[in-house]
C-alpha cells in the first residue's frame, strides 16, 4: 500500500503513514483513545468502547386486511351458541303457542318432537310452560334459529 499524501510504501495493516502522518483512505481515529482504525469499525479493538451508532433499520410491518369470509345467518347462528337450524318466523310461533300452546303446536313448529309430546301430554306443562314460552317468543327476533 503506498502513502497518498507522501507515496512512501506502507504495510497494508497501517491507517497512519509512518513518514507523513496522514490518515489512509478507509481509516478513521477512536474518539475515545485516539487510535488509528478502519472506517467500518464500531466498537475500537484497542480500547473496546463503542465509536459509532450501530445502524437500524425500521420494522418492516406487513398490515393484511384481505378478509374474504361470508357470514350467513346459520353460520352467525352457530358462532352465538345457537345450533345451525332453519328459520322459525317469530309471528307463527307466537299464534301457534296462545291459541294451541296446551297441546305444544309451537314445539312442533320449531322441531322440538319431544317437548311437542311433552306438552302435549302435561297440558302445557300444566299451562305454567306455554305461558312462558308466550313471553320467551315474543323477545325473540324475527326470524328467529331452532
Amino acid at each position: 500500500m503506498i502513502c497518498e499524501k507522501c507515496g512512501v510504501e506502507m504495510e497494508n495493516s497501517e491507517k497512519v503513514c509512518r513518514n507523513c502522518g496522514a490518515l489512509q483512505k478507509g481509516a478513521k481515529f477512536c474518539q475515545h483513545c485516539g487510535e488509528a482504525i478502519d472506517s467500518d469499525c464500531v466498537i475500537c479493538p484497542k480500547c473496546g468502547k463503542q465509536v459509532q451508532q450501530l445502524k437500524q433499520e425500521p420494522p418492516q410491518v406487513v398490515i393484511n386486511n384481505t378478509n374474504t369470509n361470508t357470514v350467513t345467518a346459520s353460520a352467525t347462528a352457530t358462532a352465538n351458541g345457537v345450533g345451525a337450524g332453519r328459520a322459525k318466523n317469530k309471528w307463527i310461533a307466537l299464534c301457534l303457542c296462545i291459541f294451541f300452546g296446551l297441546v305444544g303446536a309451537h314445539k312442533f313448529y320449531e322441531g322440538k318432537i319431544g317437548m311437542g309430546i311433552l306438552y302435549l301430554l302435561t297440558g302445557g306443562l300444566f299451562v305454567i310452560g306455554a305461558i312462558v314460552d308466550t313471553i320467551v317468543i315474543l323477545m325473540k327476533p324475527n326470524p328467529y334459529y331452532v
